[in-house]
């Protein structure tokens, strides 16, 4: 536990600096940088489980972020998509059936990404449509 908390006090310390000069991609690999960090010290404390907790409180790489993800609700909410009703918890890493989950397109105006949106349990979630892999929840 003490070598946990050493490492995890190394990466506090740590500039924000120094990752933004090692991802000069603005604030989508600022956001990226974050998840992987939060996904290393939550992998330290908490293992597999604290690897995806700490990894998803900085965000998704190729996710909906920022001001794009209320107009990506919104625009959902427009599009009255039928809700996918599924007998497990809706969140990230669980997957979605191959049959009978119909999957859409997010329009590039909400940001590129490989992932394609659905709705589950009423809650608009991105999937990755290879796998059925929940990769973000936006509601």
């Amino acid at each position: 536990m003490i070598k946990a908390f050493a490492i995890l006090t190394v990466l506090a310390a740590l500039p924000a600096t120094a990752f933004a000069q090692q991802n000069p991609q603005g604030a989508q690999g600022g956001a990226a940088s974050g998840a992987l960090t939060g996904a290393v010290g939550g992998a330290v404390v908490g293992g597999p489980v604290g690897a995806v907790v700490g990894g998803v409180g900085g965000a998704i790489v190729g996710g909906i972020i920022g001001d794009n993800t209320p107009k990506f609700r919104e625009y959902v909410v427009t599009q009255r998509r039928p809700s996918y009703t599924y007998p497990e918890p809706v969140v990230v890493g669980g997957t979605l059936p191959r049959q009978g989950v119909t999957y859409y397109d997010v329009p590039s105006e909400y940001g590129r990404t490989e992932y394609r949106y659905t709705v589950v349990n009423n809650r608009t979630v991105l999937v990755d449509p290879a796998t059925g892999r929940i990769v973000q929840v936006l509601d």
